[in-house]
């Protein structure tokens, strides 16, 4: 059982904001070096650039003067003889009967693109109109800061007198699919224990407004291989008698949806919940929806980006337009990506949509399915203190109440800390608003965004600081 009161003392607390407030500028300057650092996990880039990054985490820690110990590990991938990328895992032991925490995020960040996409480079930061523009520079390198930097701040601010427990765990493989995740926490379980975990790696309502992650959508990600024919054949020769793997594609992942463009999968469950105003002009200018497209789906829209199923073709292998000839193909290869609602699993979605396709494979075409990825969603419990601890810093750390999110994307690895650590109760939070682009080119992180969460974050662990387990 633990007792928190609801505050720390006024004048600790002020000096906490006062000291989070001063290491701004400091902080956006590791940031800087940090996207820098171009951390890629997919294995065709430079992997010792990973190194350079959880070594200069690494250091970021230690320079705090919180941890007892910091450490650059790597936890071995089941299944495999390969083990994962580095971690950085930062531990402090509680003391006189606090509670701890565990803290957050990843280093590692997505490909860059086409670099043409970029109006500055990637890895190069840069402010503009009150943003920094480079990859990571939202997701997830600012979760890494948020937290140093509000470490920074209590430690300033505290003194001797910082009893917290704190763990810190900054993972260096989650955009490349955490496969060394649950491992990682099998071997490290004592040292990341914790009363409550801050999960620094989602967004808020706006980039003024705090929000507070309540709901994810799982995942189920496959390749789905099309054949109809042994070999090529002429299209003036057969075509018109024989299907080919084309054809057969566009016809099979066309009845994935409906005529509104809603998913149409038997089996693939939505999540009946309420959900804050969302205008269409709000959507059309946060996603870049071009004037002649309409959405899809129905209700409102916000209940089908977090409550209901997507299905995406995110790839697609066949010959492409320079070597276009009359032919008709014997074979399609495609990637399919699906959010699945909160509630259902990756599992349950996965056989859904693969009894549909069978179902529905046309002409007699043969199927395949392979690189089979799923995760859970997630459904926070918001009755517990922990939560009510952190609405109540994201209100004084923004000056704005906290929205309840849902996220239409997904967090898989949530779920392992579930599981690992059932009794903790799970924050999930973030510094993107709903411009900063992750995953595309020209991502961005909004400076006062960041500046609200480094005081939110540094008020929630004075808090914590001043609670009994």
């Amino acid at each position: 059982m633990t007792s928190v009161p609801p505050t720390a003392d006024p004048a600790i607390e002020s000096a906490v904001s006062e000291a989070a407030a001063i290491g701004i500028p400091s902080a956006l300057a590791d940031l800087g070096d940090l996207v820098r650092i171009p951390g890629i996990a997919w294995p065709s880039f430079d992997q010792t650039q990973l190194e350079r990054s959880a070594e200069r985490v690494a250091s970021l820690a230690e320079g705090t003067g919180v941890f007892d110990e910091v450490r650059v590990l790597r936890a071995a991938i089941p299944g495999t003889d390969e083990h994962g990328q580095p971690a950085v895992l930062a531990t402090r032991a509680a003391r006189g009967g606090k509670p701890t925490i565990l803290l957050y995020a990843h280093h590692d960040v997505q490909p860059p693109g086409d670099d043409a996409l970029w109006e500055t480079p990637p890895f190069e930061p840069t402010v503009r109109d009150g943003r920094l523009y480079g990859r990571g520079a939202a997701d997830d390198k600012a979760g890494i800061m948020t937290h140093i930097a509000s470490l920074r701040a209590v430690r300033e601010a505290l003194g001797d007198d910082l009893e917290l427990g704190v763990s810190m765990f900054i993972e260096g493989e989650e955009e490349y699919g955490s496969r060394s995740f649950a491992q990682f926490l099998s071997d490290n379980a004592d040292a990341l224990r914790a009363d409550a975990i801050v999960v620094a790696d989602s967004g808020n309502w706006d980039s003024t407004t705090p929000g507070l992650t309540v709901s994810l959508r799982g995942n189920a990600r496959f390749t789905l291989k099309v054949r109809t024919l042994d070999h090529a054949s002429h299209s003036g020769m057969f075509g018109g008698a024989v299907p080919d793997a084309m054809m057969a594609t566009v016809r099979l992942l066309s009845t994935l949806w409906d005529a509104d463009g809603a998913v149409a999968v038997d089996g693939m469950s939505e999540r009946d919940a309420p959900t804050p105003e969302y205008s269409e002009e709000t959507l059309r200018d946060e996603a870049g929806l071009l004037p002649g497209t309409t959405p899809i789906g129905r209700d409102s829209i916000l209940s089908r980006i977090w409550n209901k199923p997507a299905v995406t073709v995110i790839g697609i292998d066949a010959t492409s337009v320079e070597s276009a000839s009359n032919t008709l193909l014997p074979e399609v290869t495609v990637v399919i990506s699906a959010r699945v609602a909160p509630g259902q699993t990756g599992e349950e979605a996965y056989a859904a949509l693969e009894k549909h396709l069978r179902a529905n494979a046309p002409f007699g075409a043969e199927l395949t399915f392979s690189d089979v990825d799923l995760g859970n969603g997630f459904l926070v419990d918001t009755s517990g203190w922990a939560v009510g601890l952190a609405r109540q810093a994201m209100a004084d750390g923004y000056g704005k109440d906290a929205v309840d999110l849902g996220v239409g994307g997904s967090i898989p690895f949530i779920a392992d800390l579930v599981r690992e650590f059932p009794d903790a109760q799970i924050l999930v939070t973030g510094v993107e608003d709903p411009h900063s682009r992750a995953h595309s080119p020209n991502e961005s992180l909004h400076l006062d965004t960041f500046r609200h969460a480094v005081a939110t974050e540094a008020l929630l662990l004075a808090r914590m600081n001043a609670a009994t387990v």
